[in-house]
């Protein structure tokens, strides 16, 4: 149940950026975001979920297992991939 929650989050993270004209979810914008802004959203998502799913590892597992770089670059990728809907749906549809 705890990995299904951390699923949704980041479907939810790596979509906001997209979906929404604020910065950071917070701040509003009186135009639309520039794309360097969005890319900046969701590496800053990215590690809010990273942050996230460490804490829950820590409460769930009681350690944090240590991890190379591969697996960064394949759940940032795959954070990437989670927010394809939100790409087009802010590109390709409006």
């Amino acid at each position: 149940m705890i990995f299904i929650l951390i699923i949704i989050l980041a479907l939810f993270l790596a979509n906001i950026p997209w979906l929404s004209n604020n910065l950071f979810i917070f701040f509003p914008q009186n135009k639309n975001k520039a794309v360097s802004f969005i890319l900046i959203e969701i590496i800053v998502y990215y590690f809010c979920v990273g942050f996230f799913a460490t804490l829950l590892e820590k409460q769930v597992i009681g350690n944090v297992h240590s991890q190379d770089w591969e697996f960064y670059a394949v759940t940032f990728f795959l954070f990437l991939v989670f927010s394809f809907p939100g790409f087009i749906y802010k590109v390709i549809w409006k």
